[in-house]
Parts: structure tokens; C-alpha cells; sequence
């Protein structure tokens, strides 16, 4: 895993082996905005697939979200 930069004002979270985009919160509720932008970075970057991750949910399985375009 590595921390990945695409310009000054974009910045990925983690990228998994150049083909997973993961956007990590720890948050009490998800907000929409944040799908969005895991969205865009799936767009900017041309990747397909997307993970939410939220630590913060009290059953890890729930605190996950895929995204595929």
C-alpha cells in the first residue's frame, strides 16, 4: 500500500497495488460527499474499483462500501 498524490489539491488515501482506490474515514455516519469523491478519484485516476472504509462502524463489515465503474 502507498500513499498516492495526483496533483496539488487531489489526494488518495490508499492505493492497493496500482488497481484499488480506498478512502478510510472514522466517522459516526458516512457522508454522500465522500462516495462522491471516492467516485471522482476512481475517474481522475481510471481505476474501477472503490472501497469506503469507515473504522468507525461497531461491525467492521458494515463500515465497508465497494464502488465498481
Amino acid at each position: 500500500m502507498t500513499a498516492f498524490y495526483t496533483n496539488e489539491a487531489l489526494r488518495l488515501d490508499v492505493l492497493v497495488d496500482d488497481l484499488v482506490v480506498c478512502e478510510l474515514k472514522a466517522v459516526d455516519e458516512v457522508n454522500t460527499i465522500w462516495e462522491a469523491q471516492l467516485l471522482s478519484y476512481l475517474k481522475l485516476t481510471k481505476k474501477r474499483l472503490g472501497f469506503l472504509i469507515n473504522f468507525h462502524a461497531p461491525v467492521m463489515k458494515k463500515g465497508i462500501k465497494r464502488f465498481i465503474i
